[in-house]
């Protein structure tokens, strides 16, 4: 619905939070006088501009998997504003010149938008908050991603984030619990002038008609799906009191042994403060229940964590820079790195996860950890920034601050240590799935490969591996690396890691310092030149 501007303007601006239930920015935007209410979502070209150049379909910054199941959100989320008597107003190109030319356009007295705490969003809201205070708008920019403000936790822990978990729960304390949702209407949009305003694009509609993807997420996006998904989690009351993370089994695809809410999180189609609620209520009628960090409850609240060490942590995606990160000399090899991404390991457990990410865009974080250790600390000791490009690039719910703060755990650099605790390639997996039914799915070259063989096909006789139609080394790859051997080599150089990462810090003298921090800067760089000179 669209009528004449007389009054003042609003222009709501959705970037994550994509939702009408607790979203603060939304009641505040909709109330106080305001004649036209203008939801607005910009097509960001530094988001979803095609790059044929990308190891996968998709943008320089995100796969197909995730484009796909944010515009199925926008499409969600345009219909519920419709049921409101208002719509999705969807702009092309770079945020800040588009807002500026809305604020002019639409007589804009007041702009609304959820706090976000990542770097890119940091840079672009300051930005467009500067000139809309120069203009005289009132700006509106509550924090709704999370259950706590980070800036609180920061503050309350004298200026620097709990690098614990146990020590950031003492801090946050209870949430604040989420607003009620009483919209029956919304101010109608406004005349939009000279504006170009499109409805939701189709990823063709985007440039990705001859993108090659011949299996998408079975995940849909958007709010609807998120409280529906939600609400058949909630109504198994005892699944939810017992649930205990790291339990659950890696391997169940079919039905998920998790709630799969993540990627709704990462894009606000389901407030995590109503989750937490929601959580709480059946914790009422099931005293008997599992507590933080394994729980459910628990599982929010560790995502409140890495959201608050990120926030507080400068350089935190990168390992040089990074004052919580460990420096570890990690190897600069692109061909090790190119069989992990590209599913040709030769451990069918690893394999078949990287095919399974790959297609749907989402994995168990069992299996998450059990790809990312292979990769680093484990087998390959490559450098976890790598890794994490790939998961940033393929996973559907990839989140700046919960991927890269999981990236840093996983290859024992910060947050966790004991490197010397390693998932195996041939054995985890078995313990949850000794048939091997979901390598079998990931990896149909496997299908016939006796169980005894189908985490190790290497160790097969040729006859096995006739009947199979699977030669290892034609069919299927060899592994790799050894695993035995190589994970000690990795525990060997995580030790001297250590052992010079505890010298530099305890080390006084800032010119002795610098000095350290030169020698290990040399040995970081010296994978990328063992690798170079052996070509």
């Amino acid at each position: 619905m669209t009528t004449s501007s007389t009054g003042s303007g609003c222009i709501l601006w959705f970037r994550k939070g994509l939702r009408i239930h607790h979203n603060p920015a939304l009641q505040f935007a909709s109330q106080n006088g305001v004649s036209n209410l203008y939801p607005l979502f910009v097509i960001d070209p530094n988001y979803i501009k095609p790059d044929p150049n990308s190891f996968s379909p998709g943008s320089t910054r995100s796969g197909l998997n995730r484009i796909k199941f944010l515009l199925q959100s926008l499409v969600d989320l345009d219909f519920n504003l419709n049921k409101l008597g208002s719509r999705l107003l969807i702009l092309k190109g770079d945020p800040v010149k588009v807002l500026i030319r809305c604020f002019k356009e639409w007589n804009i007295r007041k702009l609304c938008f959820e706090f976000d705490t990542e770097p890119y969003y940091q840079a672009l809201d300051i930005e467009v908050k500067n000139f809309a205070l120069a203009e005289g708008i009132e700006v509106f920019s509550p924090v709704s991603h999370t259950l706590f403000n980070p800036k609180d936790i920061i503050e309350k822990n004298g200026g620097k984030p709990p690098l614990s978990y146990q020590s950031f729960i003492k801090l946050a304390g209870e949430p604040l619990p989420p607003l009620p949702t009483k919209h029956s209407s919304l101010p109608p949009v406004g005349h939009l002038g000279t504006c170009d305003v499109f409805e939701v694009p189709s990823i063709k509609d985007l440039g990705y008609e001859d993108a090659k993807q011949d299996e998408f997420s079975p995940f849909k996006g958007g709010e609807s799906e998120a409280l529906k998904r939600l609400a058949e989690c909630m109504k198994d009351k005892v699944w939810v009191a017992n649930f205990e993370k790291p339990n659950g089994n890696p391997s169940a695809f079919l039905k998920p042994a998790t709630t799969v809410l993540s990627p709704y999180l990462k894009f606000g189609c389901l407030s995590s403060s109503y989750f937490y609620q929601q959580i709480q209520d059946v914790y009422k009628t099931m005293p008997k229940h599992t507590s933080p960090p394994v729980s459910l409850l628990g599982q929010l609240l560790w995502r409140d964590f890495f959201y608050t060490a990120a926030f507080g942590t400068p350089n935190f995606d990168r390992m040089k820079g990074n004052r919580i990160c460990k420096q570890i000399p990690w190897k600069d090899d692109d061909k090790l790195l190119e069989a992990w991404r590209e599913a040709r390991t030769g451990f069918p457990w690893i394999d078949a996860i990287m095919v399974q990410l790959r297609k749907w865009g989402w994995i168990h974080h069992l299996a998450r950890h059990s790809v990312a250790c292979f990769l680093t600390r484990g087998d390959l000791f490559v450098h976890w920034e790598k890794g994490r490009d790939v998961f940033e690039r393929l996973l559907i719910d990839s989140d700046w601050a919960i991927n890269n703060g999981n990236w840093l755990w996983l290859s024992c650099s910060s947050f966790f240590y004991q490197y010397h605790r390693i998932y195996s390639p041939i054995t985890f997996g078995k313990k949850y799935d000794p048939n091997g039914d979901y390598i079998r799915h990931f990896l149909p070259v496997l299908k016939d490969m006796p169980k005894e063989y189908i985490y190790e096909p290497w160790t097969a006789p040729l006859s096995i591996q006739t009947k199979a139609k699977c030669i290892i080394g034609k069919d299927y790859p060899m592994p790799v690396v050894s695993h035995d051997s190589a994970s000690k080599e990795c525990r060997r150089k995580m030790r001297e890691a250590y052992a010079m990462n505890k010298e530099l810090k305890g080390l006084v003298s800032e010119d002795d310092l610098k000095k350290l921090r030169r020698k290990l800067d040399e040995s970081v760089e010296q994978g990328g030149k063992a690798k170079r000179s052996r070509q």
